[in-house]
């Protein structure tokens, strides 16, 4: 049993995940984040300790550090995990508490230290810092080292996986009709996530199967999600003549994803930029054929010609072509849907991936005992 400090957003989904797994192990977890990120308790496991900092926004990112030292040494914590490179590995760094198991996320990696010299500056000092370096994927770890310039920078990698037993396609065995497909995105109304490419992808299908006789085939849109484009994204669906084809289903709790998913024939993703795939992972979990765009997060968590369909360049023809390729092969899907789920099972499973973190916390905590020896 290892006590450990997490040093993180508490109103993120990926916190939450996370501290409850490690609670379940049987650590002693304390999550410590800046006010404005509580979590909402009813997902916290009762035994995680929560500890709000008095400041919010940036300026928290600063001003909080005496109060976060005086925290750290309150709980004298095994192992010290700040999440994201940006925020809390400033607030890490500049509270000068440690040692420090700093992981990354994402846009604080891809996007953050090019918004600024000054950021750029921010970045590496706060890699600097830190012990030791996580990143849920490959590419994103290969991205850190080229903004770090050192190729050989040691990153654990700990992957974001799916709790198996949830995403589990036999819970929810249910016939499916040829004649009857459902297309299904679950991600934010956000630009990056290119959601209008899958209107407009839809769009040519629909005109597609209709000059070759396949207008017989019923075929529906299912968008999960909400966000900033929503409004935009419904005025397009309407000029497109596609009110009655999509469907747009709102926000979901992680929980309704598995039944969201049983309900799919095809999982699309038209992301701009992914650093890890989780979208992908959670639809092969429940053996779905994945239609993605040529991110690098997408490329890593599935095979090409194996559990999906890889688009080459962004663009809506080739999308559709993807598309009506499973659309019209029931064969197609269901082998991509077979090799995807045991894709997952062999490199996402959930339990494997907190076995991989709790190592990196071993050796992390054998660190910080050798350094006070």
């Amino acid at each position: 049993m290892m006590k450990i400090l997490f040093l993180s957003a508490g109103n993120s989904v990926h916190t939450i995940k996370w501290v409850n797994a490690l609670e379940e192990r049987g650590h002693d977890i304390s999550l410590v984040y800046n006010k404005g990120h509580e979590p909402v308790k009813e997902r916290l496991n009762d035994n995680i300790k929560c500890y709000c900092l008095k400041y919010s926004g940036n300026a928290g990112y600063y001003l909080n550090a005496g109060q976060l030292k005086k925290f750290v040494k309150e709980i004298r914590p095994d192992v010290i995990n700040a999440h994201y490179a940006s925020g809390y590995g400033t607030l890490a760094r500049v509270s000068k508490i440690g040692p420090v198991l700093l992981s990354v996320w994402g846009s604080d990696v891809y996007d953050f230290p090019y918004e600024s010299k000054i950021k750029n500056r921010i970045f590496k000092k706060n890699i600097n810092y830190a012990a030791m370096l996580a990143s849920t994927s490959e590419c994103m770890a290969k991205q850190m080292r080229k903004v770090m310039g050192t190729p050989q920078l040691d990153i654990s990698i700990t992957p974001f996986g799916v709790d198996l037993r949830l995403f589990d396609p036999d819970i929810y065995k249910k016939s499916k009709s040829v004649q009857n497909i459902i297309i299904g995105n679950i991600k934010s109304l956000e630009p990056i996530y290119g959601i209008d490419k899958l209107l407009y992808a839809v769009d040519i299908l629909l005109k597609r199967l209709n000059n070759v006789g396949g207008g017989d085939i019923n075929i529906k849109l299912k968008i999960y999600g909400t966000g900033s484009q929503k409004e935009e994204l419904q005025k397009l669906a309407t000029s497109l003549n596609l009110n009655e084809v999509v469907c747009f289903e709102g926000r979901i709790a992680n929980t309704e994803v598995p039944k969201a998913l049983a309900e799919m024939d095809i999982f699309c993703v038209t992301s701009r930029k992914e650093s890890f795939g989780v979208a992908v992972v959670e639809a092969m979990a429940m053996g779905l054929p994945v239609v993605a765009t040529n991110a690098e997060g997408f490329r890593e968590v599935m095979e090409d010609g194996k559990t999906g369909v890889i688009i080459d360049e962004y663009d809506a023809e080739q999308i559709a072509d993807a598309l009506e390729r499973l659309v019209s092969d029931e064969t197609l899907r269901q082998n991509y849907g077979e090799n995807g789920r045991r894709r997952a099972v062999e490199l996402y499973d959930w339990n494997k991936n907190v076995d991989t973190m709790e190592a990196v916390y071993e050796t992390m905590k054998k660190a910080v005992e050798d350094v006070r020896v």
